[in-house]
């Protein structure tokens, strides 16, 4: 298809459409990324415009907006991804050795078990009490709680994510 601008033209035109959306965003972007971000979003615009479908400044300000929000997204992951304890549920699985030390340090130690249990709810410590701690299948725990065991590995997924989080792991290194 035959456009009538070039991209250079384009990009001298709408420029300041990406430094706008950044700064509606407020996002620090000293190293450029997220102009290259936005830069690159116009191009995608730019190539997939249809004018037929409304105006190009729109779909613009559209694509720009999400393209960002999705690099801020990513980054977000990423950060916390590095914020979390060494031994993550999704990146390691938990092995029995784990398991084991976690019991034996809970089991010495009432004053971080009291700790705990005030970060996870009341489903969430049962959870910890019955599998961690008593090693209890989670279909018996689901029939002394008189619930389904998908439930119960709905709260130990909800407790995992508690318990790896920098509040407990400065619990921990405070031991």
């Amino acid at each position: 298809m035959n456009k009538p601008f070039t991209f250079e033209q384009i990009y001298q035109q709408n420029k300041r459409r990406i430094h706008y959306q950044i700064h509606r965003l407020n996002i620090d972007d000293p190293h450029q990324e997220f102009f290259q971000e936005g830069l690159t979003a116009m191009w995608h615009a730019y190539e997939k415009y249809d004018p037929d479908k409304g105006p190009m400044a729109t779909y613009f300000n559209y694509t720009i907006r999400n393209r960002l929000l999705d690099e801020l997204r990513k980054q977000k992951r990423e950060q916390d991804k590095q914020h979390t304890l060494p031994i993550h549920p999704q990146q390691e699985p938990q092995t029995p050795h784990h398991t084991a030390a976690l019991t034996d340090l809970l089991l010495d130690n009432h004053q971080l078990c009291n700790k705990l249990k005030s970060y996870l709810t009341e489903k969430q410590w049962k959870w910890l009490k019955y599998a961690i701690l008593q090693d209890m299948p989670y279909k018996d725990i689901a029939i002394q709680e008189s619930t389904t065991t998908e439930a119960v590995k709905s709260w130990g997924r909800q407790a995992r994510k508690k318990l790896f989080t920098p509040a407990i792991y400065q619990l921990l290194k405070e031991i």
